[in-house]
């Protein structure tokens, strides 16, 4: 399914029948989910997020302009955060099945419709950027909306879409800037001070675009300090980075490259510093980190300044350094990072590392299961200093975990329903849940044992063993459903009409599709369970050694989920005529319980061994 997310940050913060009266006009599109509305009453600004197939998203994000053109006036708005327009900007998100190219395409598709028929001028940025000198937001965005009335009307800054032209209309709408980016986790740093210097301060150090050098008074506080320049006609260019200093353009250049593997030259590009009049200009040095925009305010509310930042790439650079960051440079200035705060929502994989870095930092075990690990990642960030933090609002792509579903039964209901005189949940529900039993067990051994007196040198090794165990065991609970669910696409099929001949031809070929999937399904079980298996067998001899039996009973329980998966794959395939698929699947499922029966052998042999 083709998955798109939309993110408009609309310029009120404040008035909240505003507010939910645009989060409803995105949200009256069938087919989108709004999954978030944050709104800020010192930056006057709330970010709205909502997700659905791209025609969808596109339609909720011009109902969005429409509504906030009818309900915003610009010439009113005052706020902490840079603006330009009653919708400020509205990116594209690719989430799933959709390239960066199409959610570009969808960018130019809303852009034109908001310029033609609600008259707002519009810049496209980022990916859908028609120039490259309009890619930057902030570039953009330059004078915020009070430079308008200057900008349009002229050919450097006439509009992609709309009108170019500042009229009473736009004086009350301001511009939208529209496009399509990556995922971008906005991200604020709390500090004990209502001081927006010291906030601003850090964010000129951890920020991409960096910093002036300055010298002289910078201890503690860096700002206070005299800025460094360049004196080209006394020779004397230093760099931004160490104590040299060169006698020349080619010779500082020359050093960047060979000292700080650092082309300088493109570094001048970025702060508009011509390298032929540098006489007087600041020493620049880059910030800490790549993908990272950052600046600083004071949020009255919170009674705290904050480092508020962009991070355009979390892979490049995840949320958790740039707090142990931030936190350090802080502490050499004397304050304290009380905490931080989400702005919108956050990827799972982003959280989810953090989670584990706190956890590795104090030498517990990670392989937890993954809500225990956002727990730890949210106390340890402090996530929850000035606002509330839910995880199962705040995270976008946490592991499905269906609301009505198996799984979500107790043990005894679980128990229950498979009894009663229904054909499912049976034997492949079962099988499942026998495999997700055993990872736990590997898990829980490999946990006990991290970190522990005697097992410092393995440790590593068993805490990835457990991270693995508890991957599969969410894969398998997940199993426990979709087992139930795999032989619908068989049943489905079985009520298409057969009326002709062509009907006939494409139900017979739906059923055959539906028995291959009604197949595939328990055989991704059978090699989970046989991997946990693997894991629970690998764990023997390397943790504690009173818990050997439970990686025998973990052993015993994913095996049985092996073979049990498997007679779920052969009951189906004497319905399906492809012989190649059946030979294929015969081969790998014989390999499957092969492997199965000779780990419970070696299990019995190493126990009887041990007793």
């Amino acid at each position: 399914m083709k998955l798109v997310e939309c993110v408009p940050n609309f310029s009120e913060g404040r008035d909240r029948v505003v507010i939910d009266a645009i989060a409803a006009a995105a949200g009256s599109v069938q087919g989108v989910d709004v999954l978030d509305v944050d709104p800020g009453a010192d930056t006057n600004r709330t970010v709205l997020t909502f997700v659905g197939a791209p025609d969808a998203v596109v339609e909720a994000a011009f109902r969005v302009f429409a509504k906030a053109r009818e309900l915003i006036d610009m010439r009113q708005h005052k706020g902490e955060h840079p603006r330009h327009g009653a919708v400020d900007v509205c990116p594209f998100v690719p989430v799933n099945g959709v390239s960066m190219e199409e959610c570009a395409e969808l960018a130019r598709r809303l852009g034109a419709r908001v310029g033609s028929e609600l008259r707002i001028p519009v810049y496209l940025y980022e990916h859908a950027a028609t120039r490259p000198e309009r890619r930057n937001l902030a570039t953009l965005r330059a004078g915020e909306y009070e430079a308008l009335p200057r900008k349009l009307g002229t050919t450097k800054w006439a509009p992609d879409f709309g009108p170019n032209v500042f009229n009473e209309a736009v004086a009350r709408t301001g511009v939208g800037t529209i496009g399509a980016r990556e995922f971008l986790v906005a991200y604020n740093i709390n500090l004990n001070t209502r001081d927006k210097r010291f906030a601003l301060d850090i964010a000129f150090d951890i920020r991409e675009k960096g910093r002036s050098v300055r010298a002289g008074n910078i201890v503690p506080d860096y700002f206070r300090g005299e800025i460094v320049r360049y004196e080209v006609g006394a020779g004397r260019l230093p760099c931004g980075q160490c104590a040299h200093v060169a006698g020349d353009v080619e010779a500082l250049q020359g050093h960047y490259g060979e000292a700080h593997d650092f082309d300088w030259l493109a570094f001048q590009k970025v702060w508009e510093q011509p390298v032929d009049a540098l006489e007087g200009a600041a020493v620049k040095r880059p910030g800490l980190f790549k993908a990272c925009k950052a600046t600083g305010w004071t949020i009255e509310d919170y009674g705290c300044a904050q480092i508020t930042m962009n991070l355009t790439d979390t892979k490049v650079t995840p949320v958790h350094e740039v707090l142990e960051a931030c936190r350090r440079i802080a502490a050499e200035r004397g304050l304290v990072v009380t905490g931080s705060e989400v702005v919108g929502l956050i990827p799972f994989e982003s959280l989810y590392a953090a989670g584990q870095f706190y956890l590795r930092r104090f030498g517990g075990p990670t392989g937890l299961p993954w809500r225990d690990v956002l727990e730890v990642a949210v106390r340890s960030m402090g996530l929850d200093d000035v606002a509330e933090f839910d995880i199962d609002k705040k995270v976008i792509g946490l592991p499905e975990e269906p609301a009505k579903c198996l799984m979500s039964l107790t043990a005894r209901g679980f128990c229950d329903e498979v009894s009663r005189e229904s054909p499912a949940p049976g034997g492949g529900s079962v099988s499942a849940l026998g495999g997700a039993l055993g990872a736990s067990l590997a898990s829980m051994v490999a946990n006990l044992s991290v970190g522990k007196v005697g097992y410092e040198a393995v440790s590593a090794e068993l805490d990835g063993l457990s991270v693995r165990a508890q991957r599969l065991k969410d894969k398998l609970v997940r199993a426990v459903d979709l087992d139930t669910e795999a032989f619908n696409g068989v049943l489905v099929a079985l009520r298409m009409p057969k009326g002709n001949d062509d009907e006939k031809a494409r139900r017979t070929a739906a059923i055959q599709e539906g028995y291959k999937g009604a197949s595939r399904v328990p055989l991704e079980s059978a090699r989970c369970c046989l991997e946990a298996a693997e894991i629970a067998r690998a764990l023997m001899g390397k943790g504690i050694p009173s818990s050997i039996t439970d990686l025998a009973v973990g052993v015993l329980m994913a095996t049985a989920g092996v073979e049990g998966s498997v007679y779920n794959v052969r009951t189906n395939l004497p319905s399906i005529h492809d012989a190649a698929f059946r030979e294929e699947m015969s081969r790998e499922l014989s390999q499957l319980v092969a492997r199965a029966k000779a780990l419970r052998v070696e299990v019995e042999e190493f126990l009887q061994a041990r007793f």
